[in-house]
């Protein structure tokens, strides 16, 4: 995967988002679409070194968009970080510490997992010890499409 950095990130402040749980994670991508998508993980492959591609992903938890008028930015009322919500339900990346990497395209479901699998394998390697929850982000950034990986971290 070209020149992929994890890195530590501590999130001081948690992000909002409306539940659609009609998305697709692999799906068409919009211009200046954000997205949030939360993904089990196997719990045999989410602490493997050499993890299985094939049994990596597991059930979507969240499915959800991020709302880009100024109005949207605030506390949202109601917290769920897991489950599908209904459409306009508020929903939350937590605040906390993830093991971060992204890249700046739109990622196919294959490429997706090798570049998940490469954070997971970065993070074991530091002596860190993910969650088996995986969040995958889409955000347009300096005019261009972005694709972020997030792992929950102690």
């Amino acid at each position: 995967m070209h020149d992929l950095h994890t890195i530590k990130l501590e999130l001081l402040s948690p992000l909002y988002y409306y539940g659609d749980p009609l998305l697709d994670p692999f799906g068409p991508k919009g211009p200046e679409a954000e997205q949030l998508f939360c993904f089990a993980l196997d719990p045999v492959q989410a602490q493997s070194i050499e993890p299985d591609p094939r049994l990596f992903l597991g059930d979507v938890l969240l499915r959800s968009y991020a709302d880009p008028s100024p109005a949207a930015s605030g506390p949202a009322p109601e917290r769920a970080e897991s489950g599908n919500a209904d459409r306009g339900e508020r929903l939350v990346l937590p605040a906390g510490k993830y093991l971060f990497a992204q890249v700046r395209e739109i990622l196919d479901r294959e490429a997706f997992i090798n570049m998940a699998i490469e954070v997971q394998k970065d993070g074991l390697w530091e002596g860190f010890s993910p969650d088996s929850r995986l969040y995958l982000r889409y955000l347009y950034e300096d005019q261009g499409p972005v694709t972020q990986v997030l792992r929950p971290i102690p």
